[in-house]
């Protein structure tokens, strides 16, 4: 099983737990709600890793057209129910399926973590293809590197991996893809782990 199996497959087994646990009342709210503010009325924001449709996609639907893309479909269907409106599709951060300049604002939290670190640049590459010239980007990505798996992720005997950069390496990449960074600040995670939050301009 490859580790893109693992984690689509993991949260495809746990999305009613993930769901309940990523309540998304931190302060990495706070910066998904900046962000929408400094966002024209109706601006296109690809939620890249979406998940349950929390913290980030039911704060952008607000007052924009979102659309969430995800690996997991269970977690897609729980993001449909929990947050009506924005346009789902099921797809890889690493090969998007949008065409150039689709979006003013990228968000993807959590998400990049869990591709193998090898496939960033391309991710990034991406992300940066998928924007507007001067469109906005709100990573969270690794603080420290490290790569591993745990074998009972959120107590439910499931298994999850993760693999990602140190924040250094993170700007190195993010640069070489084309974004000037404008802000990176630590946030501790809800669910464990402390992760540097990216904003970037394409």
């Amino acid at each position: 099983m490859t580790r893109r199996d693992i984690v689509r497959e993991g949260y495809d087994d746990i999305a009613a737990t993930y769901a309940a646990e990523r309540d998304g009342e931190g302060h990495e709210r706070d910066l998904v709600a900046r962000l929408a503010d400094r966002l024209p009325a109706e601006s296109r924001i690809l939620d890249a890793g979406c998940g349950a449709g929390t913290p980030a996609m039911d704060v952008l639907a607000t007052d924009h057209t979102v659309t969430g893309l995800d690996l997991s479909r269970e977690q897609l269907r729980t993001a449909r129910e929990r947050v009506p409106g924005p346009r789902l599709c099921q797809g890889d951060l690493a090969a998007l399926p949008f065409p150039e300049d689709t979006f003013d604002a990228v968000v993807s939290l959590h998400a990049v973590i869990h591709v193998p670190r090898a496939e960033h640049a391309a991710v990034f590459a991406e992300f940066e293809r998928v924007l507007e010239p001067g469109g906005r980007l709100l990573a969270a990505l690794g603080d420290d590197q490290w790569e591993g798996t745990n074998e009972n992720w959120l107590g439910t005997d499931t298994e999850m991996a993760w693999s990602f950069h140190g924040r250094e390496r993170n700007r190195e990449l993010l640069t070489e893809a084309g974004f000037s960074i404008t802000g990176v600040e630590t946030v501790d995670d809800e669910l464990g782990g402390v992760f540097a939050f990216f904003e970037a301009r394409a």
